[in-house]
């Protein structure tokens, strides 16, 4: 990955700290991006090499600011996610905008920052951070669920629109992650989780950026418009 730039979104923490390490770890120079310039810093700080753009997926301008003190970028993982949970018959049209504006519309605003550098360079990895929930449903987040199978739309979608530039889209659908996110779930809710996982445990943020490394390699060249599931067997 030497002389590949990487940008990875949602990488202050949890699942995007992880695969900007990992990516960097393989040699690529990595870009962190994400809304809370403080984390940001202190988490560049953990990756030797590694520089970072603010960016708020659910702002255009944002958008395209962040990507042009970017620079080229050979490989995007879209990684960055809200979520405002609640029933659909009382869910507010601003928590279902939000979520889709920063999960899916953001996601695509920024693969459209980096298609024409990819294009001319006839390579390009682009990896959507989907969930397992965009595969099952999910009830009391049909904002979320709506914005990840979106995800997974747009991955098959673009795969076929630009695999003859040699650009692989491709993304990963996490199950139950050790973050920020699955520490606060009351104690009876993990277990009747971890009932349902075959491997009787949640991942680490470590196991889904080996999958991002993996897709982002030349290795994995022939490799698109793919939904790898990493998530302990919770779905097959």
């Amino acid at each position: 990955m030497t002389n590949r730039t990487a940008l990875v979104t949602g990488a202050s923490r949890g699942i995007g700290l992880a695969c900007a390490k990992a990516l960097a770890a393989a040699g690529a120079r990595v870009i962190l991006a994400a809304r809370d310039s403080a984390k940001l810093e202190a988490a560049s700080a953990e990756i030797p090499g590694s520089t970072w753009v603010q960016l708020d997926l659910a702002s255009a301008e944002s958008i395209k600011e962040a990507f042009a003190k970017a620079g080229k970028v050979d490989i995007l993982v879209n990684n960055a996610a809200l979520t405002k949970d609640g029933l659909a018959l009382r869910m507010k049209k601003d928590d279902w905008d939000a979520v889709i504006a920063t999960n899916l519309t953001g996601a695509f605003l920024a693969i459209q920052q980096v298609l024409q550098p990819m294009m001319k360079e006839r390579w390009g990895r682009i990896i959507n951070i989907s969930s397992i929930v965009g595969e099952t449903g999910n009830p009391g987040q049909a904002n979320y669920v709506a914005s990840k199978a979106g995800l997974i739309g747009l991955t098959k979608s673009l795969a076929q629109e630009i695999a003859s530039r040699n650009i692989t889209v491709n993304a990963i659908a996490p199950g139950f992650i050790e973050t920020d996110m699955t520490a606060v779930l009351p104690e009876e809710l993990k277990n009747n989780i971890l009932s349902h996982i075959p491997l009787k445990r949640f991942g680490k943020p470590e196991e889904i950026a080996a999958a991002v490394k993996f897709l982002a390699s030349d290795e994995a060249g022939y490799i698109t418009g793919t939904v790898l599931n990493v998530n302990g067997g919770m779905f097959m």
